[in-house]
């Protein structure tokens, strides 16, 4: 049985994690953050990193946090806790950084309904490039419009 609370949990917290990408984006990254966001709707400098890629790091600490809570406080659910955050990073980073914004050159043939939907919705979202109207979608779930 514990094991199936802990699939469970991991699972969980990798949806959840979709909810709080949403909304910190939303109000977070588009609110008082925005210093650290901006570059990444408007580059406006040369480097590879963006000031942005600031958040990578704030969720690998969470998670990290979670882990050493399980490894140091007996915490048994901070293991599966973490493991899902950082799989859902990993799995923004797969999708966001390297598939939509091609920060790597792989992926760019990759051409289905789910991934044209995917890139049309971002590319809605990064026309405006003020922080005001800070609304996206999340990275698993697109609305049906853009699968054309």
């Amino acid at each position: 049985m514990d094991i199936i609370i802990w699939i469970f949990t991991l699972l969980g917290s990798f949806a959840f994690m979709e909810f709080i990408a949403w909304f910190t984006h939303k109000y977070i990254m588009h609110g008082p953050l925005w210093v650290l966001h901006k570059d990444h709707h408007k580059k406006d400098h040369d480097s590879w990193f963006e000031r942005n890629d600031s958040f990578f790091l704030i969720y690998a600490i969470i998670s990290m946090i979670f882990v050493t809570l399980y490894i140091y406080k007996d915490f048994w659910l901070g293991l599966p806790i973490g493991i899902g955050i950082f799989l859902y990073g990993l799995t923004y980073f797969l999708v966001h950084d390297i598939f939509i914004h091609q920060r790597f050159k792989i992926f760019r043939k990759t051409n289905n309904r789910y991934a044209r939907g995917i890139r049309r919705a971002h590319k809605i979202h990064h026309k405006k490039i003020n922080k005001e109207d800070g609304e996206c979608f999340g990275m698993l779930w697109v609305p049906r419009k853009y699968f054309k």
